[in-house]
């Protein structure tokens, strides 16, 4: 089969600096001068949906760790491996995508619904700028959703009414925690929050995660931790041990928790450990 196409930019027209994406006004409560995670994530996968400050926080980044770049699309293929793994093989026809990110190409619901046409998406997201693109680009019919809440607060995102009226609690589901995880620190208990969605999960669903890890390259981690926190959105790069507890209590698929592209690749690669610093896996529940 073919190697994962690279992930294309955005086809939003250019933007000047102080315009905001797309030329939509910031929404209330959102200060474009202030860095925002999704945004960061789109400018590093080719997109436009940023500000000014979010490019210039992710050329920092890129200026620490030039791999980050190629991580940020090794994690958009992971993603798109990892649902036509749930479509075809594991049946699975609805999903729960928490920490979903600004909207760019091939998302779950064109993926997933090339495979089984009707599979239902609920697109979660605690940033306004997130929903308000999610709602243009993604909500496009009956079974495509987006809702704001976060991860942190699962009874939100569970209690939710448009989340409540989409997905079907009593059949499998699939939650995606696909670069999200690294952004909740300890104290905000992010292993309660994942139990609380394994706990709603029905048998036969599915839990995903990729995460930032600092065991490959602790130094140059360090460096974009420290940068991460000054720019208001700190990462917390954990190790394999700590990352594989989120999947605890379920069945590990083939091929465990490994790197980003060595989950499933379409074609053999070779991997060079040190340049990739995402761990990703997928649990199913029994």
């Amino acid at each position: 089969m073919a190697d994962d196409p690279p992930v294309p930019a955005g086809d939003d027209p250019p933007h000047d600096d102080d315009t905001p994406p797309d030329g939509w006004p910031a929404p209330p409560g959102v200060d474009p001068s202030i860095p925002s995670s999704a945004r960061v994530y789109d400018y590093a996968l080719g997109g436009r949906n940023n500000y000014a400050i979010d490019r210039e926080t992710a050329e920092k980044v890129f200026a620490v760790a030039p791999e980050m770049r190629a991580m940020a699309r090794q994690n958009r293929s992971f993603l798109g491996r990892l649902v036509r793994f749930l479509s075809a093989e594991a049946g699975i026809r609805q999903f729960l995508d928490i920490g979903s990110g600004l909207p760019t190409q091939r998302n779950v619901h064109q993926v997933a619904q090339e495979i089984a046409p009707g599979s239902r998406v609920v697109y979660v997201d605690h940033d306004p700028v997130v929903l308000r693109y999610a709602e243009a680009l993604l909500a496009t019919s009956d079974t495509v959703t987006a809702v704001q809440a976060d991860l942190r607060r699962p009874e939100e995102i569970l209690g939710h009414p448009d989340v409540r009226g989409l997905i079907d609690s009593s059949q499998p589901v699939a939650v995606l925690l696909v670069a999200v995880l690294h952004f909740v620190p300890d104290e905000d208990d992010p292993l309660a929050a994942v139990a609380r969605l394994k706990d709603a999960m029905a048998p036969g669903s599915h839990l995903a995660v990729s995460h930032v890890t600092s065991e490959l390259r602790p130094v140059e981690i360090g460096r974009l931790v420290q940068l991460s926190a000054r720019a208001g959105a700190p990462w917390v790069a954990r190790d394999r041990a700590q990352i594989q507890r989120f999947l605890d209590g379920l069945e590990m698929v083939d091929p465990g928790l490994v790197t980003a592209p060595e989950w499933r690749p379409e074609v053999a690669r070779s991997v060079d450990p040190e340049k990739m610093w995402v761990y990703a896996g997928v649990g199913r529940k029994r």
